[in-house]
């Protein structure tokens, strides 16, 4: 499975949340891999799973994978939950 994270610059926020899937990955024992990217670049990747914060979420819809939308990009548990859900679903 390959998760991307993207943000307008694919530097700072996208490595932080990547970061943080990562984490949340190894706690519930799921391998993947997770990778951060700039909103332009992302469009031509393939994932299974993109997440991003609100304001480019809806930018990601017409990659063809599952998108996750975060409120908060600071918000564990918030990612945490989407992040289960979205698995679960797959």
């Amino acid at each position: 499975m390959k998760i991307l994270v993207c943000c307008g610059s694919g530097l700072g926020s996208s490595f932080m949340i990547a970061m943080n899937v990562r984490k949340i990955l190894d706690d519930l024992h799921i391998k993947a891999d997770v990778e951060h990217s700039d909103l332009s670049s992302a469009k031509g990747m393939k994932a299974d799973l993109y997440i991003g914060t609100r304001d480019i979420a809806g930018q990601l819809n017409s990659t063809g994978g599952k998108v996750i939308s975060l409120n908060s990009m600071v918000d564990l548990k918030e990612l945490a939950d989407k992040l289960s859900q979205a698995l679960a679903e797959m």
